[in-house]
């Protein structure tokens, strides 16, 4: 399916001259994403191959996140003021050289340079966001995003299962190779099929700044990207947190680990289709709030059965379906929310709201990592995820009832 765009007069390059199909956003968000998570039934393998602490080695996960967020503050700007087109394209080069460090990484200090390099992929997340809200108005874009994010949830919730699996069998460097595979693919695909969807703005970069810093100023998207940023928190401690659980605490294999990380991706995809088939209908603000009670409602469980009995992967796992159930329903009208604030900055916005989102989230997930011991039965984790998933209601909730308020 192609969407119609608003084209741009002069902002065509080589390749492709149309805008890109849905799949192709699909895509392009999927593989970035599965770049984060593809090796996690695997890290602890890393961490013992490369002679390493599990602390140390979950700066793999970590400090990949941390990069990502700061990326988006220069990729966001960088596309509002030369297109979409090129940042992407030159992201992606980007990314299969890290990829291609990290297959060969004799330590883990390189290994961590290319996961550095692979963090340019946070330009496809981003953009694929922004080329969107260039296509569509505000609530069509809710809806929009939450169905292109219901898709593109197949591949991180199939890649914790690949990676263990190919892990178990040929090692962890071969996830690497296939991220490698599959970015490859991406840059052809995007070379062929994702044609300007913006038109490069001309004005002088003091004026780009001045317009960037402008969109700070502005309250209702920070709720936005609070919003955004608080519920998703909670995964990403979860990130950091469960693969310590699921091996060392619960006793799981790679495998059977990378299956269980697969559940809260069908919640997350359940929730992207709430999002594209209600956000039109009920509204931005009303889908967030509703969403953030459910994602509260499952870490809640979480935390009440893994301190009340013994730890079992289903009271780990099971509940996070709830999790993803409900970011699914915040994070489409949420980033909706804020690129639509200002829309002519929409790159810049989905940059910054990127950055707080993820880089919050790196460091959620390094606290938990952090804090965990088998000794304390990884309880920090838990009351992290409640804080950060309780945040986000109670945002969600200021910006319903102002919503409601205006009306």
């Amino acid at each position: 399916m192609t969407v119609s765009p608003n084209p741009p007069s002069r902002a065509q390059t080589r390749g492709s001259r149309t805008p890109p199909t849905i799949a192709t956003l699909i895509i392009l968000a999927g593989v970035a994403v599965t770049a984060m998570n593809i090796f996690l039934p695997v890290l602890p393998e890393i961490s013992s191959d490369l002679g390493v602490s599990p602390a140390v080695g979950q700066y793999v996960l970590t400090l990949f996140l941390a990069a990502t967020g700061f990326a988006q503050l220069f990729i966001g700007p960088l596309s509002d003021r030369y297109g979409r087109r090129p940042v992407i394209l030159w992201s992606i080069v980007v990314f299969i050289f890290g990829t291609l460090v990290c297959i060969f990484a004799p330590n883990i200090e390189v290994l961590l340079i290319g996961r550095l390099l692979q963090a340019t992929s946070a330009a496809c997340i981003a953009l694929s966001r922004a080329v969107i809200r260039d296509l569509y108005d505000r609530t069509k874009a809710a809806s929009m995003i939450g169905y292109v994010t219901m898709a593109m949830a197949v591949m991180p919730m199939l890649a914790p299962s690949l990676g263990g699996f190919i892990g178990e069998n040929y090692g962890w460097r071969a996830t690497f190779f296939v991220l490698l595979l599959m970015a490859l693919g991406m840059l052809l695909l995007t070379w062929f099929d994702l044609g300007e969807t913006h038109e490069p703005r001309k004005e002088p970069v003091r004026a780009l700044v001045a317009d960037y810093f402008s969109l700070t100023k502005e309250p209702v998207f920070w709720g936005y990207v609070a919003t955004s940023s608080l519920s998703s928190g909670a995964y990403f401690a979860f990130l950091g947190g469960a693969p310590f659980v699921g091996v060392d605490i619960i006793g799981l294999g790679p495998g059977v680990l990378g299956v269980y990380f697969g559940l809260v991706a069908i919640g997350y995809m359940a929730g992207n289709f709430i999002s594209g088939r209600y956000s039109q209908r009920i509204g931005i603000e009303p889908m967030m709030f509703y969403g953030g009670l459910v994602a509260c409602l499952g870490v809640v469980i979480t935390l009440f059965l893994m301190a009340s009995f013994t730890p079992q992967a289903g009271y780990l796992f099971y509940p996070m379906l709830l999790v993803g159930l409900g970011n699914g329903m915040v994070l489409p009208n949420a980033n909706a929310g804020a690129v639509s604030v200002r829309p002519e900055l929409a790159g810049s916005a989905s940059g910054i709201a990127g950055f707080i989102q993820i880089g919050g989230g790196a460091a959620l997930a390094s606290l938990a990592g952090s804090l965990i011991t088998v000794e304390n039965q990884a309880m920090p984790l838990y009351v992290i995820m409640f804080l950060s998933s309780l945040g986000g209601a109670l945002v969600a909730a200021i910006m319903y009832f102002r919503a409601r308020a205006q009306r």
